[in-house]
Protein backbone atom coordinates (compact mmCIF):
# COMPACT_ATOMS: atom_id res chain seq x y z
CA UNK A 1 0.00 0.00 0.00
CA UNK A 2 1.27 3.33 -0.73
CA UNK A 3 2.50 6.22 1.87
CA UNK A 4 -0.64 7.79 3.41
CA UNK A 5 -0.67 11.06 2.79
CA UNK A 6 -2.72 13.40 5.02
CA UNK A 7 -3.55 16.72 5.47
CA UNK A 8 -4.86 19.05 8.30
CA UNK A 9 -7.00 21.88 8.36
CA UNK A 10 -6.36 24.05 11.25
CA UNK A 11 -5.78 27.90 11.88
CA UNK A 12 -3.91 27.44 15.63
CA UNK A 13 -0.35 26.91 14.43
CA UNK A 14 0.84 24.91 17.57
CA UNK A 15 -1.62 22.41 17.26
CA UNK A 16 -0.84 22.33 13.64
CA UNK A 17 2.35 21.61 14.12
CA UNK A 18 1.62 19.18 17.09
CA UNK A 19 -0.49 16.92 14.59
CA UNK A 20 1.83 17.42 11.73
CA UNK A 21 4.87 16.09 14.24
CA UNK A 22 2.52 13.07 15.19
CA UNK A 23 1.94 11.74 11.75
CA UNK A 24 5.19 12.11 10.38
CA UNK A 25 6.16 9.88 13.27
CA UNK A 26 4.15 7.30 11.51
CA UNK A 27 5.90 7.85 9.09
CA UNK A 28 2.64 9.44 6.82
CA UNK A 29 3.15 12.54 4.43
CA UNK A 30 1.81 16.12 5.85
CA UNK A 31 0.07 18.42 4.30
CA UNK A 32 -0.98 21.57 5.82
CA UNK A 33 -3.62 24.69 5.33
CA UNK A 34 -4.66 27.47 7.30
CA UNK A 35 -8.61 27.76 5.70
CA UNK A 36 -10.77 26.26 2.81
CA UNK A 37 -9.26 27.99 0.46
CA UNK A 38 -5.72 26.72 1.39
CA UNK A 39 -7.50 23.35 2.10
CA UNK A 40 -8.58 23.41 -1.48
CA UNK A 41 -5.32 24.20 -3.10
CA UNK A 42 -3.82 21.17 -0.82
CA UNK A 43 -6.50 18.99 -2.89
CA UNK A 44 -6.13 20.55 -6.02
CA UNK A 45 -2.27 19.55 -5.79
CA UNK A 46 -1.91 16.32 -4.23
CA UNK A 47 -3.66 13.51 -3.41
CA UNK A 48 -5.21 12.88 0.08
CA UNK A 49 -6.15 10.11 1.88
CA UNK A 50 -7.62 11.15 4.73
CA UNK A 51 -8.37 15.24 5.97
CA UNK A 52 -7.92 15.93 9.84
CA UNK A 53 -10.15 19.49 10.38
CA UNK A 54 -11.10 21.70 12.95
CA UNK A 55 -14.52 23.48 12.37
CA UNK A 56 -13.49 26.79 13.99
CA UNK A 57 -11.78 28.10 11.00
CA UNK A 58 -11.67 31.33 9.88
CA UNK A 59 -13.98 32.09 6.51
CA UNK A 60 -15.97 29.17 5.94
CA UNK A 61 -16.28 27.02 9.17
CA UNK A 62 -15.43 23.08 8.80
CA UNK A 63 -18.85 22.18 8.13
CA UNK A 64 -19.37 24.54 5.58
CA UNK A 65 -15.59 22.66 4.01
CA UNK A 66 -16.93 19.35 4.43
CA UNK A 67 -20.45 20.07 2.38
CA UNK A 68 -17.48 20.93 -0.23
CA UNK A 69 -15.23 18.05 0.06
CA UNK A 70 -18.59 15.35 -0.17
CA UNK A 71 -19.44 17.41 -2.91
CA UNK A 72 -16.29 16.75 -4.76
CA UNK A 73 -15.36 13.22 -3.73
CA UNK A 74 -15.47 10.69 -0.77
CA UNK A 75 -12.12 11.19 0.61
CA UNK A 76 -11.89 9.95 4.41
CA UNK A 77 -12.74 13.10 6.60
CA UNK A 78 -11.91 13.49 10.28
CA UNK A 79 -12.95 15.92 12.61
CA UNK A 80 -10.74 16.95 15.53
CA UNK A 81 -12.25 20.13 17.43
CA UNK A 82 -12.81 21.57 20.43
CA UNK A 83 -16.80 21.82 19.72
CA UNK A 84 -17.99 19.06 22.11
CA UNK A 85 -21.95 19.66 21.71
CA UNK A 86 -23.85 16.58 20.41
CA UNK A 87 -25.63 19.22 17.73
CA UNK A 88 -22.45 20.02 16.51
CA UNK A 89 -21.17 16.12 16.34
CA UNK A 90 -24.30 14.56 15.06
CA UNK A 91 -24.19 17.20 12.14
CA UNK A 92 -20.70 17.06 11.15
CA UNK A 93 -21.43 12.65 11.17
CA UNK A 94 -24.51 13.57 9.01
CA UNK A 95 -22.63 15.74 6.33
CA UNK A 96 -20.28 12.58 5.77
CA UNK A 97 -17.56 12.59 8.43
CA UNK A 98 -16.19 9.35 9.17
CA UNK A 99 -14.94 10.20 12.61
CA UNK A 100 -15.41 12.95 15.45
CA UNK A 101 -13.11 13.87 18.04
CA UNK A 102 -12.69 16.30 20.40
CA UNK A 103 -9.96 18.23 21.97
CA UNK A 104 -7.94 18.16 24.30
CA UNK A 105 -7.01 14.76 22.27
CA UNK A 106 -5.84 11.32 23.28
CA UNK A 107 -2.54 11.12 20.74
CA UNK A 108 -2.62 6.96 20.66
CA UNK A 109 -6.45 6.90 20.03
CA UNK A 110 -5.62 9.57 17.51
CA UNK A 111 -3.26 7.66 15.71
CA UNK A 112 -5.29 4.54 15.85
CA UNK A 113 -8.16 5.97 14.54
CA UNK A 114 -6.80 7.69 11.70
CA UNK A 115 -5.28 4.31 10.64
CA UNK A 116 -8.16 2.81 10.79
CA UNK A 117 -9.45 5.40 8.43
CA UNK A 118 -7.11 5.25 6.51
CA UNK A 119 -6.92 1.46 6.14
CA UNK A 120 -10.35 1.16 4.96
CA UNK A 121 -10.31 4.45 2.52
CA UNK A 122 -7.47 3.22 1.00
CA UNK A 123 -7.94 -0.36 0.22
CA UNK A 124 -11.77 0.53 -0.76
CA UNK A 125 -9.83 3.42 -4.08
CA UNK A 126 -8.26 0.40 -5.20
CA UNK A 127 -9.89 -1.77 -8.35
CA UNK A 128 -11.55 -4.40 -6.94
CA UNK A 129 -9.09 -6.73 -8.71
CA UNK A 130 -6.03 -5.20 -6.84
CA UNK A 131 -7.93 -5.02 -2.94
CA UNK A 132 -6.25 -6.90 -0.40
CA UNK A 133 -7.97 -10.24 0.69
CA UNK A 134 -7.62 -10.58 3.84
CA UNK A 135 -7.37 -13.91 5.64
CA UNK A 136 -7.45 -12.73 8.98
CA UNK A 137 -7.70 -9.10 11.14
CA UNK A 138 -5.37 -8.68 14.03
CA UNK A 139 -6.24 -5.81 16.89
CA UNK A 140 -4.67 -5.34 20.44
CA UNK A 141 -3.41 -9.24 20.32
CA UNK A 142 -6.56 -10.47 19.44
CA UNK A 143 -6.69 -12.35 16.12
CA UNK A 144 -10.32 -12.68 13.93
CA UNK A 145 -9.99 -15.56 11.40
CA UNK A 146 -12.01 -15.49 8.84
CA UNK A 147 -11.85 -18.82 7.01
CA UNK A 148 -12.67 -20.51 10.27
CA UNK A 149 -14.77 -17.92 12.29
CA UNK A 150 -12.40 -18.13 15.27
CA UNK A 151 -11.38 -15.12 18.08
CA UNK A 152 -8.48 -16.12 19.18
CA UNK A 153 -7.15 -14.28 22.62
CA UNK A 154 -3.65 -13.27 22.73
CA UNK A 155 -3.15 -16.09 24.92
CA UNK A 156 -3.61 -18.08 22.21
CA UNK A 157 -7.41 -19.48 23.62
CA UNK A 158 -9.67 -19.65 19.85
CA UNK A 159 -13.22 -19.51 20.68
CA UNK A 160 -15.43 -20.59 17.07
CA UNK A 161 -18.14 -17.56 16.62
CA UNK A 162 -21.88 -17.87 16.31
CA UNK A 163 -22.38 -16.97 12.89
CA UNK A 164 -24.46 -13.82 14.35
CA UNK A 165 -21.33 -12.57 16.37
CA UNK A 166 -18.77 -13.16 14.01
CA UNK A 167 -20.78 -11.36 10.91
CA UNK A 168 -21.11 -8.67 13.75
CA UNK A 169 -17.19 -8.64 14.77
CA UNK A 170 -16.30 -8.69 11.07
CA UNK A 171 -18.31 -5.48 9.89
CA UNK A 172 -16.06 -3.66 12.51
CA UNK A 173 -13.19 -4.44 11.35
CA UNK A 174 -14.09 -4.01 7.66
CA UNK A 175 -15.52 -0.52 8.53
CA UNK A 176 -12.51 0.50 11.35
CA UNK A 177 -13.13 3.72 13.27
CA UNK A 178 -17.12 4.17 11.81
CA UNK A 179 -20.30 4.54 13.95
CA UNK A 180 -22.02 1.62 13.13
CA UNK A 181 -25.82 1.90 13.94
CA UNK A 182 -27.87 -1.33 15.18
CA UNK A 183 -30.11 -1.04 11.93
CA UNK A 184 -26.79 -1.65 9.73
CA UNK A 185 -25.57 -4.45 12.28
CA UNK A 186 -28.73 -5.75 12.64
CA UNK A 187 -28.97 -6.16 8.52
CA UNK A 188 -25.22 -7.39 8.55
CA UNK A 189 -25.84 -10.14 11.03
CA UNK A 190 -29.02 -11.40 10.12
CA UNK A 191 -30.37 -10.16 7.24
CA UNK A 192 -33.41 -8.52 8.70
CA UNK A 193 -34.47 -5.09 9.30
CA UNK A 194 -34.97 -3.23 12.98
CA UNK A 195 -37.86 -2.69 15.01
CA UNK A 196 -38.85 -1.55 17.64
CA UNK A 197 -37.57 -2.85 21.06
CA UNK A 198 -35.13 -5.21 18.53
CA UNK A 199 -32.04 -5.94 21.53
CA UNK A 200 -30.99 -8.49 19.14
CA UNK A 201 -27.67 -6.40 18.11
CA UNK A 202 -27.39 -5.13 22.00
CA UNK A 203 -27.30 -8.94 22.82
CA UNK A 204 -24.95 -9.77 20.67
CA UNK A 205 -22.20 -6.89 20.93
CA UNK A 206 -22.61 -7.73 25.01
CA UNK A 207 -21.25 -11.35 23.90
CA UNK A 208 -18.31 -9.98 21.86
CA UNK A 209 -17.27 -7.68 25.06
CA UNK A 210 -17.54 -10.67 26.94
CA UNK A 211 -14.19 -12.00 25.13
CA UNK A 212 -12.57 -9.08 25.29
CA UNK A 213 -13.08 -8.59 28.96
CA UNK A 214 -11.28 -11.62 30.24
CA UNK A 215 -8.06 -9.66 30.05
CA UNK A 216 -8.57 -7.41 32.87
CA UNK A 217 -7.58 -3.43 32.60
CA UNK A 218 -7.70 -4.15 28.48
CA UNK A 219 -8.65 -1.69 26.43
CA UNK A 220 -12.09 -0.56 24.70
CA UNK A 221 -12.23 -2.58 21.77
CA UNK A 222 -16.08 -1.86 21.09
CA UNK A 223 -17.44 1.55 22.47
CA UNK A 224 -21.00 2.58 22.69
CA UNK A 225 -21.66 5.78 20.81
CA UNK A 226 -25.12 6.97 22.78
CA UNK A 227 -28.37 7.88 20.99
CA UNK A 228 -26.31 6.00 17.37
CA UNK A 229 -24.99 2.51 17.62
CA UNK A 230 -21.25 1.61 18.30
CA UNK A 231 -18.02 1.73 17.16
CA UNK A 232 -14.77 -0.57 16.39
CA UNK A 233 -11.46 0.99 18.54
CA UNK A 234 -9.27 -1.67 17.88
CA UNK A 235 -5.57 -1.13 16.81
CA UNK A 236 -6.26 -2.78 13.46
CA UNK A 237 -3.85 -4.89 10.97
CA UNK A 238 -4.63 -7.19 8.13
CA UNK A 239 -3.34 -9.83 7.15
Amino acid sequence: MQTPQILIVEDEHVTRNTLKSIFEAEGYVVYEANDGNEMHQQLSTHTVNLVIMDINLPGKNGLLLARELREKGDTALMFLTGRDNEVDKILGLEIGADDYITKPFNPRELTIRARNLLTRAMNQSLPQEERKTVERYQFNGWTLEINSRALVSPSGDSFKLPRSEFRALLHFCENPGKIQTRADLLKKMTGRELKPHDRTVDVTIRRIRKHFESIADGPEIISTIHGEGYRFCGDLETL
